[in-house]
């Protein structure tokens, strides 16, 4: 199969605004650079930073709790650590993550933003070492297949933004839903290799527009209702280092 990447995204902080980029290196047995590196916390959710283990993203300001979020555009500076942040009708806010004024500077701002569709207290906890706030456990990059979304799309009779489906990458040239029938196989991606995990299960996160910030769609139920699964896109393990890029070959070994 002659597949390619046709995109790559990160997403600094867990459940707010997607940032592509033209190219990343992908580090063996880790996450996507700068993905998932920060979560708010919707009220106590028992996260340990001196033990860190997997949280519920039910435990944090997400889309699938709070499709609002979606509203709030964001974006990261890696370098120096500032969070910048723009929604309809309030202050922009910019302030660095990596201190304690910065973290509740974003609090405050957030709070104000989502009123009472936030349970609260909001807390900005950042994960320690190489811990990163992911949904699964064990997958540390996505994929998601671009024709098993427009397959989707025809079934629903509209047009579905697959950052919907809020992927690391997004490939071009696979058939329609082949993906989820690789587990335990190896995939080349430009210069790094991994392998399928298993097929990713969605949530209500896919059931809100990424630009309006409104529950529009059942996605979930229109998954199983059409295929009988709740499957889009793929959980990968990189098991050697490589610079991954825009228009890069992705093989099936």
């Amino acid at each position: 199969m002659d597949a390619r990447i046709a995109s790559l995204y990160r997403h600094p902080v867990k459940g707010f605004t997607p940032e592509r980029l033209a190219s990343v290196t992908l580090e063996r047995e880790a996450c996507f650079p700068c993905d998932r590196l920060y979560a708010v916390e919707d009220g106590p959710s028992g996260f340990d930073p001196a033990a860190p283990d997997h949280v519920s993203k039910m435990k944090f300001t997400v889309l699938a709790k709070i499709p609002a979020v979606a509203r709030v555009r964001t974006a990261y500076d890696e370098a120096t650590g500032v969070l910048s942040a723009k929604a309809d009708g309030h202050p922009d806010f910019a302030g660095d993550l990596r201190g304690a004024d910065g973290r509740a500077d974003f609090e405050a701002w957030l709070t104000a933003f989502l009123g009472e569709e936030a349970r609260g207290p909001l807390r900005v906890l950042e994960g320690p070492g190489a811990h990163r706030f992911m949904d699964s456990k064990s997958g540390f990059v996505s994929i998601v297949n671009l024709a098993s979304v427009r397959d989707l799309s025809q079934r629903l009779g509209r047009d579905l933004d697959p950052l919907r489906f809020r992927a690391n990458l997004y490939v071009e040239g696979w058939p329609a839903w082949a993906e989820n029938g690789w587990t335990g196989r190896t995939l080349t991606i430009g210069g790094a290799t991994a392998q399928v995990l298993k097929p990713i299960v969605r949530c209500a996160a896919t059931h809100v527009d990424p630009e309006t910030g409104e529950r529009d769609a059942d996605l979930v139920k229109a998954l199983f209702d059409h295929y009988g699964h709740m499957f889009c896109g793929i959980y990968l393990t990189v098991t050697a280092a490589g610079a991954v890029g825009e228009g890069d070959g992705v093989a099936l070994t």
